[in-house]
């Protein structure tokens, strides 16, 4: 339990540096927030004016309102403390009333909770508020894996312009493409189909009488069968009639 001395000091300590505050408030005009963004750059309106060219006064704006928020934050918690000094409940935690260790008073005076009890331990996972506003298809879209879908997404749209060219190189890659013309996000994706097969086999309306129509993906994919012996879902892959690379084998 802290003693009348130890209070005493916590309190002093605490208006101090609340006046501190509040004079470095007062003095810097809330950190230059009571100026408008005009005022600053010396321009009768940003109207007329790209948000480019003003992206250093947002930087200096955004910095500005952080430190006014950041400093009345300390000042309401400096409150907040010096209120249970005047009830006698300094010292003690506001949620399961057990004594705070005087080393944590020292090092933060403004505490009114025990380390197991500190909203500080809360870590935020809200979203940017953006989210909320941009919904599907073009909202979050990096990756189809996070909300699959089949319609033509953000993403998709990224997929076919990209396709023409980007500014990436193998060097931006963990696993490098082969060649240029894939330095996109999933650029193997099948277009207009999910297996391989499924653009050089046929079928009729059952299901059944499986037709091979052979083509460049379809000798791929039987090399690829063959190096790891396996089967397709519907077994080896059956002959086409006419084959014309089957018909080079037999020459």
């Amino acid at each position: 339990m802290l003693s009348n001395q130890q209070l005493k000091e916590f309190q002093q300590q605490l208006q101090q540096t609340k006046q501190e505050l509040e004079e470095r408030l007062n003095d810097s005009g809330n950190h230059d927030l009571r100026r408008s963004l005009e005022d600053s750059t010396g321009e009768l309106s940003s109207y007329d004016n790209h948000p480019g060219d003003e992206g250093t006064e947002l930087y200096e704006r955004e910095k500005d309102l952080a430190l006014s928020e950041h400093d009345r934050d300390e000042i309401r918690d400096i409150e907040r403390a010096l209120s249970a000094i005047e009830a006698g409940e300094y010292g003690k935690c506001e949620v399961c009333s057990k004594e705070i260790p005087l080393e944590r008073l020292k090092a933060i005076p403004t505490t009114t909770y025990c380390v197991e009890h500190t909203p500080s331990q809360e870590t935020s996972d809200n979203r940017p508020v953006e989210e909320e506003v941009l919904g599907p298809p073009f909202g979050r879209f990096d990756y189809d894996d996070r909300h699959e879908s089949v319609a033509y997404d953000a993403e998709d749209s990224w997929q076919d312009v990209a396709s023409y060219g980007t500014s990436e190189s193998p060097s931006d890659f963990v696993n490098p493409p082969n060649d240029y013309e894939d330095m996109y996000v999933e650029s193997e994706e099948n277009v207009g189909y999910v297996e391989n097969y499924e653009n050089f086999v046929g079928v009729d309306i059952y299901g059944k009488e499986v037709t091979v129509y052979p083509n460049s993906q379809y000798e791929e994919l039987k090399e690829e069968l063959f190096e790891e012996n396996i089967q397709t879902p519907f077994g080896d892959l059956p002959r086409y009639e006419h084959d014309p690379y089957v018909d080079e084998e037999k020459d």
